[in-house]
């Protein structure tokens, strides 16, 4: 006699069996995927914070070379100049500290000045470079982040 007449989903009980191990590999697949996925998201995310920092860092040493320039023309060209103290590189400081201020912290500014003469006309072109860093840059460390823009003025009297 045959039982399986009587047991209607005996065909069904039978597949299942076999494939009661799938859910799993299934499982572990998804898991593995998704840990993948967010490791790549995390990665994304430091980059992004690292050229955060570096645009912050760069607009700093932007602002203090422009500062820097700007001190440098105000000593070549001093409000109270007279004709015996006439504009002169040997006004111009080598290096200039920036105010104590939290935007130029870690900024340091070094000017050079170089004078052309064509006939009776002086020029005078002003390079501001300026440094700024955070972090232990001495050392070898992995947190140092240093960052340098330069500016170029050019005057005449």
């Amino acid at each position: 006699m045959d039982h399986s007449a009587n047991r209607p989903f005996s065909g069904f009980s039978h597949s299942l069996v076999r494939e009661q191990g799938s859910a799993l590999v299934i499982g572990i697949f998804v898991i593995t995927v998704m840990f993948l996925m967010s490791a790549a998201l995390i990665n994304v995310l430091e980059d992004a914070d690292k050229q955060v920092s570096l645009e912050v860092w760069g607009t700093r040493a932007l602002f203090a070379a422009n500062s820097g320039a700007d001190n440098a023309l105000a000593e070549l060209f001093p409000l109270t100049a007279t004709d015996a103290t006439a504009a002169s590189c040997t006004n111009v400081k080598a290096k200039w500290s920036p105010p104590s201020v939290p935007g130029f912290h870690g900024c340091e500014v070094v000017l050079t000045c170089v004078i052309n003469t064509v006939g009776s006309v002086n020029s005078y072109r002003i390079t501001s470079t300026a440094t700024c860093e955070t972090g232990n840059c001495t050392g070898d460390d992995s947190s140092c982040l240093r960052v340098n823009r330069r500016v170029e003025v050019e005057a005449r009297d």
